[in-house]
């Protein structure tokens, strides 16, 4: 499913980053993206949105309403677009995108690092640099401690994971076995 919905914000996130590297407004669409995806999360909204028994034009004006000025009038029209296409429920995935965009645009690549342990000050930072060699650009990391993991680590950065975990290890020997 997460999928399905990468693949259906994307085309919107990069059309947003598009417009707004144009307008000169790249802060300002990342701000407003990330306010209407807050408000998208909102688990009383959320409802709202998923829910086919309530009015779009409901929902769409109660998140202009929340989001008030703070939005440019692209903006807006993206969340008109996005109501019209009953695709409301995308627009936290568009938020993450589009921050992905602008990270990018600056040469910075967001790289999740998972692994069972908290990694220490030096073990992040020789991370760091094998991963700007490997990218070609500098990393911004995100540790996450995952004791299901056993030992090792998982790195995702974009479309790139690199899984070099002991639970991948056995997951792809018990494919290659076939239990």
């Amino acid at each position: 499913m997460a999928g399905d919905i990468t693949t259906i914000a994307r085309p919107y996130a990069e059309a947003a980053f598009d417009a707004a590297r144009e307008a000169g407004q790249i802060d300002e669409w990342s701000g407003a993206l990330e306010l209407l995806a807050t408000v998208a999360r909102d688990p009383d909204l959320a409802g709202q949105i998923g829910n086919p028994n309530v009015p779009r034009e409901r929902v769409l004006d109660l998140m202009l309403e929340i989001a008030g000025d703070a939005i440019p009038e692209q903006a807006r029209n993206l969340v008109e677009l996005l109501a019209a296409n009953d695709r409301l429920v995308v627009l936290p995935e568009i938020a993450r995108l589009f921050a992905a965009l602008e990270t990018g645009q600056r040469g910075i690549r967001r790289v999740q690092i998972r692994g069972p342990f908290a990694l220490s000050a030096v073990q992040q930072k020789e991370l760091a640099a094998a991963l700007k060699r490997r990218l070609g650009a500098d990393v911004d990391l995100t540790l996450e401690t995952d004791p299901s993991l056993i030992g090792g680590i998982q790195i995702r950065a974009d479309d790139l994971v690199i899984d070099g975990s002991v639970r991948g290890k056995l997951q792809k020997l018990a494919t290659e076995l076939k239990i």
